[in-house]
């Protein structure tokens, strides 16, 4: 939108000028304010206070209001971060490729450490979660707008060799941008090429009701992970009351190890953008508006997404009259997520997409009948979308016969880790985990973790289960650990994501992540007992039965699997069966020591077995 972005600058000096032209063409709506928040960042490189006040001001709207949105986002800055601001990807999968290295060894060349802005005010280096590149890691996220792929030694002494010389980043060799899709296996969804508008053409034949009554016999299941039928939610929202009806696309496809919405919305974003278009169809004439919400780190797919939605425009496929039917009206708009994973949750996205901290909403009510600004709405994810087309072209009896009963058409699935071929992968429904390894090249394999950490933790003995709702359910994740992996440390790594992830809302949620990852800090530091497993194991069932969303009663999923299934690795960290503190009480007592002027026997700590 608007004028171009300076691809570095952190100077405040024009921040007036930057904020008035940003709230004029976002034409001062409250609504969009995590959009202006960010517009006014990428000119500025981040949101000084006098800017923050500005915009209060202007949107009518109380400061806290505006710095509780700001304090709310992982990517929003009140303080400079550098001209180049470069994140390294941390789940699980780039720790084992070797990124924890890589990033010592550019802090090393740039003289900062990591969190810490250099005294030239130039660069800052930062770990972040997971950024949607599993399959070609050790990866960086720059300025919150450039994605660097497959990193090593080579790249990162230039690189740190182009943030000396102030090289703008778009100026940095184009080959390190390049992002592959690594299709491995594709089926329906990646392997069948569809026709620019022939859903919609069997759709307008079909009309509203033939078309769900479609996809209610097709038994489509959303591809988010919770599984609610898809054809039900639009008949609901169809039903519901109001003189709005919404459509949202979900593409804050956070949860660590999952990429396959990157590949669909990067090389089939026709078919995501026909498929919203589809349920606007179906909810009727009121549905008029569409949202993607598009995660913040993947900000570099935006303007190939706008080039698809234009192209869309122009052939009659979006906008007035769609394909010529009067009534048929429906476009889409880009929101940009900034960095929080709870966004994830529908309702969180909705707040987030009104401008406000994506916090979880309590339901009843639910989106369908209250969702976006009051309105009926429907989310849903990107490959349910995909999928719809599909549906709508073959018939809801030919995609209810790919799968299982309960599960039915293909799933793709988003493998990575220790395996010869990452990438994506699209079976159907009920295909076994021991197949999935054996076609992605996975060797000595000890644990899968499915659907991402808060999915399920599988063991060998388990590999003859089969993806499925009815079975093993999961949103696309599949990281594969070999032998040579401490189970230990990958729990560790996911209760680590959990705990800097947490929204904050819930008492059991912001606390009980944090302690697991205090009391899992103590194990690795050679204080552990027996004593620290057991308050692990009660504080899984305590977020499971009190937290506010499932977002936190899934953080400690990781832990429980692991525990029950990888015991030993837990108990290679124990110093012995009792309790220990996880700090020395004898160094506690140094001060007093000092104040007395003590240093005999009796004045030390003596721990007696």
């Amino acid at each position: 939108m608007g004028f171009p972005v300076s691809d570095v600058s952190t100077s405040a000096d024009n921040s007036q000028e930057v904020v008035a032209a940003v709230l004029t063409q976002r034409n001062h709506d409250p609504h969009a304010l995590v959009q202006i928040l960010r517009e006014v960042q990428d000119h500025l490189g981040w949101l000084p206070r006098k800017a923050i006040v500005q915009i209060a001001r202007s949107l009518k709207m109380p400061l806290a209001d505006v710095e509780g949105v700001v304090g709310f986002y992982r990517f929003f800055h009140t303080t400079p971060v550098g001209d180049y601001r470069i994140l390294f990807s941390d789940n699980i999968t780039d720790r084992m490729a070797g990124s924890a290295a890589l990033m010592a060894d550019l802090c090393a060349r740039l003289n900062l450490k990591p969190g810490e802005v250099d005294k030239d005010n130039l660069v800052s280096v930062a770990a972040t979660s997971c950024i949607g590149l599993c399959d070609q890691g050790p990866s960086v996220l720059i300025n919150h707008r450039y994605a660097i792929p497959a990193l090593n030694a080579e790249k990162i002494a230039t690189m740190s060799e182009l943030v000396r010389a102030r090289v703008p980043v778009a100026q940095w060799p184009t080959e390190w941008f390049r992002i592959h899709d690594n299709i491995r296996r594709p089926d329906v969804l990646l392997g069948t090429p569809l026709e620019l508008g022939s859903a919609l053409q069997a759709a307008l034949a079909r009309g509203p009701h033939g078309v769900l009554e479609e996809i209610k016999k097709s038994n489509l299941r959303g591809r988010g992970g919770a599984g609610f039928a898809t054809g039900l939610k639009w008949e609901l929202c169809r039903k519901a009351a109001g003189q709005e009806h919404i459509v949202i696309c979900n593409a804050d496809e956070g949860e660590p190890g999952t990429f396959k919405d990157r590949v669909l919305l990067s090389s089939y974003a026709d078919a995501v953008f026909e498929g919203m278009t589809l349920a606007a169809w179906v909810l009727g004439g009121n549905a008029k508006r569409g949202f993607l919400y598009l995660r913040g780190e993947y900000r570099y797919l935006l303007d190939g997404l706008h080039a698809v939605l234009e192209q869309r425009r122009q052939k009659g496929l979006l906008g007035k009259a769609i394909l010529g039917r009067a009534g048929f009206d429906f476009d889409i708009e880009i929101h940009i997520g900034a960095g929080a994973y709870v966004c994830g949750e529908e309702s969180a996205l909705i707040e987030s997409l009104e401008g406000k901290r994506g916090t979880p909403r309590i339901r009843p009510p639910f989106p369908v009948e209250q969702g976006y600004l009051g309105h009926p709405t429907t989310v849903n994810n990107v490959e349910t979308y995909c999928a719809v087309n599909h549906i709508v072209l073959h018939g809801g009896e030919w995609w209810a016969g790919i799968g299982t009963r309960k599960s039915t058409g293909t799933k793709i699935h988003s493998i990575s880790g220790d395996c010869e071929r990452p990438g994506l992968y699209e079976y159907p429904f009920g295909t076994s985990v021991r197949t999935m390894l054996s076609d992605c090249g996975a060797k000595d394999t000890q644990a899968v973790q499915v659907g991402g950490p808060s999915g399920l933790c599988l063991s060998a003995f388990e590999f003859g289960r089969r993806i499925a709702f009815e079975d093993v359910p999961t949103a696309g994740a599949f990281m594969v650990f070999d032998r040579s992996r401490d189970m230990f440390d990958v729990a560790h790594c996911f209760a680590q994501f959990f705990a800097h992830e947490s929204c904050g809302f819930c008492t059991p949620c912001r606390v009980g992540s944090a302690l697991v990852v205090k009391r899992m800090d103590k194990l690795v530091a050679g204080y552990g007992s027996r004593y620290d497993v057991d308050v692990l194991f009660e504080m899984d069932k305590l977020m499971h039965l009190a937290t506010h969303c499932g977002l936190g009663a899934a953080a400690c999923n990781p832990l429980r699997d692991t525990i029950a299934k990888f015991r030993p690795a837990y108990e290679s960290k124990l110093k012995s069966l009792y309790f220990e503190p996880g700090f020395s009480l004898d160094d506690e007592l140094s001060i007093a020591r000092r104040v007395t002027g003590r240093d005999d026997a009796a004045a030390h700590f003596q721990h007696t077995e």
